[in-house]
């Protein structure tokens, strides 16, 4: 039984990809309700309930409520660059990504005092609880979030001091290495590791897509001269419709 139910609603699944694929249910078409479609395909409503949210999580749907709500056929969305620069002196605003030919705008909000928790301890080489400088990032494009972030910085490396707040005092916003130089810290090493993730419901709220879509989730770590941590952040941004670029300056090679 169970597995009967299973293969409805893939073949439901797989039905409603098809007729988006073949036309017949073009961009901006909404799609019949829930009675409609498990009457048609001899299903029960919930088995179309499973259906829809695999299609909506695959990105070719949409769904809204209130007035005019439904579940629609979504439009392919033009993709976009979102360069990295890793060049030191290049790298545009606190997180080193900036949509290009965009207005571009950064909201923060920081936090004194955090408890580390045990992952974002152990990035940054500290005991767990001990206390950070938090930053919540949502960087807009053209009034639209395009990535947000956080960031944990030791507290017991800037407190006292004019940088101890990222998006406050007289460096506000000009990026991890300038503001650490500032106090005395030579910032030379920064490793990236990107990952691929599914958004949950309130984040995707946020980057103006579906739960389930898919996301990049970045996490990067700045290094000290020593080899020790400074900063750590976890960066996400929609799949859907940025690609990241990364330009890897190389210092040129004489010929012998």
């Amino acid at each position: 039984m169970a597995d009967r139910q299973e293969a409805g609603y893939l073949r439901v699944a797989q039905a409603i990809r098809d007729r988006i694929a073949d036309g017949i249910w073009p961009p901006g078409h909404k799609l019949p309700n829930r009675p409609t479609l498990a009457d048609e395909f001899g299903v029960g409503e919930n088995t179309v309930r499973q259906a829809v949210e695999i299609v909506l999580a695959e990105g070719l749907l949409e769904s809204f409520r209130g007035r005019g709500r439904g579940t629609f056929v979504r439009a392919p969305r033009e993709r976009h660059v979102l360069p990295r620069t890793l060049t030191p002196t290049a790298v545009p605003g606190p997180l080193g990504l900036t949509p290009a030919g965009s207005l571009v705008s950064v909201e923060a909000e920081s936090t004194a005092k955090v408890p580390a928790p045990a992952p974002i301890a152990t990035r940054l080489g500290i005991k767990e609880g001990e206390l950070c400088v938090r930053t919540d990032y949502e960087v807009l494009a053209d009034l639209r979030c395009v990535l947000t972030a956080t960031s944990w910085e030791p507290y017991a490396l800037t407190k006292g001091t004019p940088v101890v707040l990222p998006e406050g005092g007289p460096l506000a916003g000009r990026g991890v290495t300038e503001r650490m130089g500032q106090i005395g810290l030579t910032v030379t090493r920064v490793t990236e590791v990107p990952r691929p993730v599914q958004l949950e419901r309130e984040t995707a709220q946020l980057l103006g897509t579906t739960p389930g879509a898919q996301a990049i989730s970045i996490e990067r770590t700045h290094y000290e001269t020593g080899g020790r941590p400074v900063e750590t952040a976890d960066i996400l941004v929609s799949a859907e419709r940025w690609d990241i670029t990364y330009d890897i300056p190389l210092d040129p090679v004489p010929r012998t």
